[in-house]
Parts: structure tokens; C-alpha cells; sequence
């Protein structure tokens, strides 16, 4: 057993040692694993769409970033830790719904107000949608063919998987996915938009290039789409080369930026998953009590890696009463700051803050 453990280490150690970094080694894989499935699904490349080409490059682009961003987040010991204990615990019975609620009906933003809800439903399963179509398209996972008697072929990775009339419902759903996607998309925005121009909270603390400019991206890609559509039904197809390459443009430059800027929490959203498993497990097994009022406030191996953590740091809050900061809850801790400069033992004082229990 032993023997073929460190025979493992050996083999993963090689395989590290061939690239020059962890980002150089994600990257090579990810492309050779795009190549395989698009080799696959376009039967050896015999079926290729080349006005869709520009988008196979912005989304090895967006890969590229994608992985730069996200080893430069996964290497800090803090996010490294919750990983790698998330993973562990992946196979909870709530893990699927725990995966509902982050990802599909944002149930975790309710507490904040149907409004905010909406808006991210509308955007982030605009998104969702869009990817799920564009994607296998841009590949070659799935393309439509064409029989003499009206019905098209659906194949998906080189099989046929469906025959639809093309007339009916699931061809019509099919053709106006992308167009449906972009109605969300811009409902969404638009809600978002009024919401940063009203809210004083908001408009105190956005900035353009942070908070807005991702929201004008998404709403340029959506009415970009939808002009395609319009030129090709009412306008009989007039200006659409010009529309098409002003669309095509507008998706590339946003998958090229989407790894760098507020759009980054879309594909780093399934990571929620593994921090509240992790949560819940270490939970469900011991609370650490606030050495001070004695609330609970989290489990004691979290309370036990952020000393952890902080020490991996060389961050030190140790107390002169003999306890780590990271052992009293937020309130306490506030108070204790105070105290360090009042000189008055305000944590000790046995209030409770206003909102101290607030929940959303």
C-alpha cells in the first residue's frame, strides 16, 4: 500500500515538473480536453463552422484568464484549506441541494429582497442559457442537420439524439434559446441599472469600471444578439455582416474580460458549494463558544484553521488575557478592538449590538 502511494507521489511529481507553472499545466490540459470533445463531436473535424471561429479563440482567451485568476486565489492558504476540505465533503447528502440553491435558484440572495432576486435570476440564468447553447455550438458538440421531409437531426458529440419537425416547438425554442437568453439578460440589467441610480447605499460605493461597466458589456452582447434577429426577419438580412461582426467583437471582449472583473463570481460561484458544506459539516460535529458571552458562533475547526491560517501568515492575535482573537464572535471582537484604545473593557460589557442578530 505503501509502496504504491509513493508511487503515485512520483508520478503526479513528474507530471507537475513538465510545465513551468500550475497555471502553464491547467491551461495545456484544458485546450487538449476542448480539442478531444470537438474532435469527437464534429466527427473529426469534418464539420466546422468557421463564422464561429472567433469565438472558439475568445473562449481559450477566457480559459487562460480563468486560471490565472483562479490559482492566484486557490494558492492563498485560506481558500487552499476550504478547497481542500470542500472537495472532501463533496459527497454530502445536501451537497445537491446546497448546488440548487447557489446555483440555480440564488435562494442565498432572497434575504436581500425579491427585487435583487429577480435581477439576478433574470442575468444569471440569461447567462446560463446562453452559455449552455453558444458553447456546444462553438465547438462542434452539437450541431442540427437537416432531412429532405421537414425534421432536423439534433447530434450531440458526433450521435443523433433527437429528430424535430422544423416547425415545431422544440425547434422554435431551440432557434430563439439565444434570443430568450438575451430578453433575460436585459431585463436583468436593466433592473440592476436603476437599482445603482436610486439607491443612495449604491451610489455611494460604486465606481464605473467595477460595478457598471460589466452591466453595459452584458447589455451590449444582449442587444447586439437581438439586432441580428431583427435585421434577419424585418429587414430581410440587410445590415447584418456588419451587426454580426459587431456582436461577435462584443463576446469576445467580454470573455476576455470576464476573468479580471465583476463577472469573475460567475464561473467562481460553484465554489460556494464546497465553503457552506464545509460550514455545515464541522458544524453539525462542535460549536466553538465566544470566549467571552459564550454564544456560539462557529464550529471549533473553523475557529481552528483561521488561527491556523493567520499563523501560516505570521499574523498574530493573541491576547494579553490568553486568548486568540479569532476566539471571540464578531460583536466581542469589535468591542475588544475598542477597548485596546478606550482602555475600557467594552467587550466585557454585556449588550448586544442593534443589528447584532440581523439576518440578509
Amino acid at each position: 500500500m505503501q509502496v504504491n502511494i509513493e508511487t503515485n507521489q512520483k508520478k503526479k511529481k513528474s507530471l507537475n515538473q513538465a510545465f513551468a507553472s500550475r497555471f502553464a499545466k491547467s491551461m495545456f490540459l484544458a485546450v487538449c480536453g476542448l480539442a478531444i470533445l470537438s474532435f469527437i463531436g464534429t466527427r473529426m473535424f469534418t464539420h466546422i463552422d468557421l463564422n464561429l471561429y472567433g469565438y472558439m479563440v475568445g473562449t481559450i482567451v477566457f480559459l487562460g484568464g480563468f486560471f490565472y485568476r483562479f490559482i492566484a486565489w486557490a494558492e492563498r492558504p485560506p481558500t487552499k484549506l476550504m478547497i481542500k476540505k470542500g472537495i472532501k465533503l463533496l459527497f454530502r447528502k445536501s451537497t445537491p441541494k446546497t448546488s440548487v440553491e447557489h446555483l440555480a435558484t440564488y435562494k442565498f440572495i432572497w434575504n436581500r429582497g425579491i427585487y435583487r432576486w429577480t435581477q439576478h435570476v433574470l442575468i444569471g440564468g440569461g447567462c446560463v442559457l446562453a452559455i449552455l447553447v453558444t458553447f456546444p455550438l462553438v465547438f462542434g458538440w452539437m450541431y442540427f442537420t437537416m432531412e429532405d421531409n421537414g425534421y432536423y437531426n439534433i447530434i450531440m458529440l458526433g450521435m443523433q439524439v433527437m429528430t424535430i419537425k422544423a416547425d415545431g416547438l422544440i425547434a422554435n425554442l431551440s432557434y430563439n434559446a439565444l434570443n430568450i437568453s438575451a430578453v433575460m439578460v436585459i431585463t436583468g440589467v436593466s433592473m440592476a441599472l436603476y437599482r445603482r441610480l436610486k439607491n443612495m447605499q449604491a451610489r455611494a460605493e460604486q465606481k464605473f469600471l467595477y460595478d457598471f461597466l460589466p452591466l453595459y458589456m452584458l447589455l451590449l452582447v444582449s442587444i447586439t444578439g437581438l439586432a441580428l434577429t431583427f435585421m434577419n426577419i424585418f429587414l430581410g438580412g440587410a445590415g447584418q455582416p456588419a451587426m454580426s461582426l459587431i456582436h461577435q467583437w462584443s463576446v469576445i471582449i467580454t470573455l476576455i474580460y470576464l476573468p479580471f472583473g465583476k463577472l469573475a463570481h460567475i464561473p467562481f460561484r460553484p465554489m460556494s458549494v464546497l465553503a457552506k458544506n464545509y460550514r455545515e459539516h464541522y458544524a453539525e460535529q462542535s460549536m466553538k463558544k465566544c470566549n467571552v458571552c459564550g454564544d456560539e458562533f462557529v464550529s471549533i475547526e473553523q475557529s481552528k484553521d483561521v488561527v491556523d491560517v493567520l499563523g501560516v501568515n505570521d499574523i498574530e492575535f493573541q491576547t494579553k488575557e490568553g486568548f486568540h482573537l479569532a476566539e471571540l464572535c464578531l460583536p466581542c471582537r469589535r468591542k475588544y478592538r475598542i477597548s485596546q484604545f478606550s482602555g475600557i473593557a467594552t467587550h466585557e460589557v454585556k449588550v448586544k449590538e442593534a443589528n447584532q442578530n440581523a439576518k440578509g
